[in-house]
């Protein structure tokens, strides 16, 4: 049997470890565009701002011990689903007996004039961290534009290596995808104690300069000085070689619970494929780190021969800037009628607040309270009616004792 990966990130790495499960003599294949060993996209931040210096996912020895054969630095430019082929860049031609494709997200870029020149960067591969590290210098000026979880990381650590950072933000506020106005507030004004300029509700019309970066002019005609640009709105899925083949893809790739595609022996996981979101019943990418490994190691075990559901996911976010902490999941800002349970403290910069619908959780937001929010994860997974102990839910000290008699029991006895 041999097993094709086209990818060689978190989805990936669930896949092989899925496998690996059930066969141990298989063939696997891995390849991707990137040279690089199998590395943790969320470190690339933290590399840049100099605090880390690996951001390795699995050891060294990883493809050895789990006998793969990685091709990497290498671009798959096609795949002849009806043959069983994949066809990279050189010409080569590699067969499959099942296939995973993990092609992640690639970055959003604005259609408007000056992409093209020097120092304008995205944010989501290493090799755009280490473009960057290349060219800025303390006391740069970069305009950062996105101001979502990537924009805001890159943010923190362009400060961290003494860059003066400008944000540009289409929305009407900041992480406008896992807070709400009043957390947004909260946030922002942790970077702007920092020195962020940012610029809400306005876009990049035009980069002005000769070869390189010399000035950015917004949509509401502000001109800002830049050396270097950074676009961070955000990813789409990357399923253009998919495009104009059998395989259904509509944002992203379809798949049913096993993670299979439309296509016998193809399946996709990850931040390219669109699977069951329990909150809403309805399937949608939702490309974030736990997701993408619990996925793929899904399509691992089937691939193998053991048949495994996918039971669905939901948003989920858990990050820090500077010294604030932030944790959310589900439905943040709903638009419909829903129990809003909330508790804020601007003195301690303690935020809680919690949707509630039918006496179940449907999201939550916690800046700078985080604890036991595994808990609150479990009650919303498995639909426990809060009813009864809602108005606990928002303290610090919210723990096992206030859950239900027979959900504590279920906990501690697996009956």
């Amino acid at each position: 049997m041999r097993y094709v990966i086209i990818g060689n990130s978190i989805a990936s790495v669930g896949c092989i470890e899925g496998i690996r499960k059930v066969d141990s003599v298989g063939e696997i294949i891995v390849i991707s565009s990137e040279p690089y060993h199998i590395y943790s996209r969320p470190l690339i931040s933290y590399w840049l701002a100099g605090k880390i210096k690996d951001i390795s996912y699995r050891p060294r020895d990883y493809y050895e011990r789990y006998n793969i054969t990685p091709i990497l630095g290498k671009k798959v430019t096609s795949v002849d689903f009806d043959s069983k082929k994949i066809i990279l860049e050189t010409g080569e031609e590699i067969e499959y007996d099942k296939l995973l494709i993990a092609t992640g997200g690639k970055p959003f870029i604005p259609n408007i004039p000056g992409t093209d020149k020097q120092n304008v960067f995205t944010f989501i591969r290493f090799d755009d961290v280490k473009e960057i590290d290349r060219v800025i210098f303390d006391g740069a000026k970069v305009v950062v534009v996105g101001a979502g979880l990537s924009g805001l990381k890159a943010t923190e650590a362009l400060l961290m290596r003494g860059c003066n950072v400008t944000v540009v933000e289409l929305a009407g506020r900041i992480l406008s995808s896992i807070l709400d106005d009043e957390g947004s507030k909260i946030v922002q004004g942790v970077f702007e104690e920092r020195g962020v300029r940012f610029y809400l509700e306005d876009s990049v019309r035009e980069i002005l300069g000769n070869n390189r970066v010399e000035e950015v002019i917004l949509k509401s005609s502000e001109r800002l000085t830049a050396d270097i640009i950074i676009f961070a709105i955000g990813v789409v899925p990357n399923v253009d070689i998919f495009r104009g083949t059998i395989l259904e893809i509509n944002k992203g790739i379809l798949v049913n619970e096993r993670m299979e595609t439309n296509i016998s022996d193809v399946y996709s996981a990850g931040d390219v494929a669109e699977a069951l979101d329990i909150l809403t019943n309805e399937k949608r990418v939702i490309p974030i780190f736990p997701n993408a490994y619990m996925q793929g190691e899904v399509a691992g075990l089937n691939m193998a021969g053991r048949e495994t559901v996918y039971s669905g996911g939901f948003p989920m976010n858990s990050i820090g800037f500077f010294d604030i902490h932030i944790m959310s999941a589900g439905l943040i800002n709903p638009n419909f009628e829903v129990e809003t349970l909330r508790r804020l403290d601007m003195e301690e910069m303690i935020y809680r607040k919690i949707y509630v619908k039918d006496g179940k959780i449907l999201g939550f937001m916690f800046i700078n309270s985080i604890d036991r929010t595994g808990m609150i994860l479990e009650l919303m997974k498995s639909g426990i009616d809060v009813s009864s102990f809602k108005d606990r839910l928002l303290s610090d000290n919210f723990g096992f004792l206030d859950l239900p008699g027979e959900f504590r029991r279920e906990k501690l006895t697996g009956v």
